[in-house]
């Protein structure tokens, strides 16, 4: 369609700013805003057709002349901004469905292929503006800030990047659950049973490192990714396991990693330990989570019966470089998939002996049960120490050494 005759036939709706009429051809031309285009379409028609030029003189029926307010909007988001610390930022806006309905019946009408929506034209001028006046740098795919617009309510909401720390932590007290565990009784509002707190358990890896660094950043809430996790009475030692920390709504995003460290290991003394911090990015929690590492445990384990030494040794012989089957086991099954899971062995040895006790080192495939490797879950995991050996054991003791880790395959990105 020529410019003339879409000028003419985008004119029968109602009066039309230059950025809306414009946008109806964005995809045209580069280089040039769409007021320019507008304008240019105005002064195109009036040369052509040899009519009066005819500038916008009432409201615009689309838009409502919201291009007379970027400046005031660019100012409303500059204020939301305040004490909020940030490099980058975008614009995002929520437009009022009769706006968005309005552009799109033209379109529609007119078959036209080549327009550009109103809200991309909206986050870019004032994106423009914000930048101009704050030094900030637009960025589109991995911004600090985001502001969005809500036109209809004339007010800015403004979301902030989470900031992501990978390190390795070792815990060091048996009782500490990974995460925040909400009382089973009331779910987390608060009960007789939880004291009122709406926890299971006080405390969890998840808050003795995430809760000194809130004031710093200035955050509302850090949440715990770990490489796995070890049950709740096992201890983390050795290396520490991989974990990174999620730390959600900061108002401040600068910190030094060592001043951080010693934020958390100094109210942690023979807790928590967290070594090795870094900044890390989200893209690396899914990394982490999908990372099937091995993972080395010592284990203390009270067999029935005197057994000797030789007899356990040909016994550990027999399931080191085994396949395992385990049915998920009896203790975890309220809350996970009943199936068959296949896992290996990749080495298993007697190290030593406390009182009639033996430990033992296993390196397994993640998702390996140490537990039921031992006790063998009433025939659920097999083979098992309890079924080579033909009488019962168990752990009586579970230490986690040795969880490999992202840091180990691959190097990280910044915050």
């Amino acid at each position: 369609m020529e410019l003339t005759e879409l000028y003419q036939k985008i004119s029968e709706y109602g009066e039309i700013c230059d950025h809306c009429l414009g946008r109806m051809v964005a995809k045209r031309s580069f280089g040039l805003s769409n007021d320019q285009r507008g304008l240019g379409i105005r002064v195109s028609a009036a040369l052509t057709l040899n009519i009066p030029f005819h500038p916008q003189q009432e409201t615009c029926w689309i838009c409502g002349d919201f291009f007379k307010t970027t400046d005031l909007w660019a100012d409303r988001v500059i204020q939301a901004f305040r004490g909020i610390e940030g490099k980058t930022f975008v614009i995002g806006s929520k437009v009022p469905p009769l706006i968005s309905e309005s552009e799109e019946m033209v379109w529609s009408d007119l078959g036209l292929s080549d327009p550009e929506p109103l809200k991309s034209e909206i986050n870019r001028e004032v994106g423009k503006l914000v930048a101009t006046k704050t030094g900030l740098a637009g960025d589109t795919k991995n911004p600090d800030l985001i502001a969005l617009l809500h036109l209809h309510e004339e007010r800015v909401e403004v979301q902030i990047r989470s900031l992501f720390l990978y390190g390795r932590y070792l815990k060091y007290e048996r009782g500490i659950p990974q995460t925040h565990w909400a009382c089973s009784k009331c779910k987390g509002t608060g009960c007789d049973a939880c004291n009122g707190t709406g926890k299971q358990y006080l405390d969890s890896v998840e808050e003795l490192i995430g809760r000194p660094l809130l004031p710093i950043f200035k955050a509302e809430k850090a949440i715990l990714h770990g490489a796995g996790r070890e049950d709740i009475d096992a201890i983390m030692v050795g290396s520490g396991r991989p974990f990174i920390l999620e730390i959600m709504h900061p108002l401040t995003r600068e910190a030094d990693l060592k001043n951080l460290t010693e934020a958390i290991n100094s109210v942690n003394k023979d807790r928590v330990e967290v070594i090795d911090l870094q900044w890390s990015q989200r893209s690396e929690v899914e990394t982490l989570k999908n990372h099937k590492g091995h993972k080395k445990y010592r284990i203390l384990v009270d067999i029935d019966g005197s057994i000797p030494e030789t007899t356990l040794q040909s016994a550990l012989e027999q399931l080191s470089g085994a396949t395992i089957r385990q049915r998920t086991p009896t203790r975890v099954a309220h809350r996970r998939a009943d199936k068959v899971r296949e896992r290996g062995v990749l080495d298993i040895r007697y190290t030593g002996k406390e009182g009639n006790n033996f430990y033992l080192e296993v390196t397994g495939e993640a998702g390996l049960y140490i537990k039921e490797l031992i006790s063998g879950d009433q025939g659920r995991t097999t083979p098992s120490l309890t079924e080579v050996l033909k009488t019962p054991a168990r752990v009586v003791q579970l230490d986690v050494i040795h969880v490999e880790g992202i840091d180990q395959v691959k190097s990280h990105g910044t915050s």
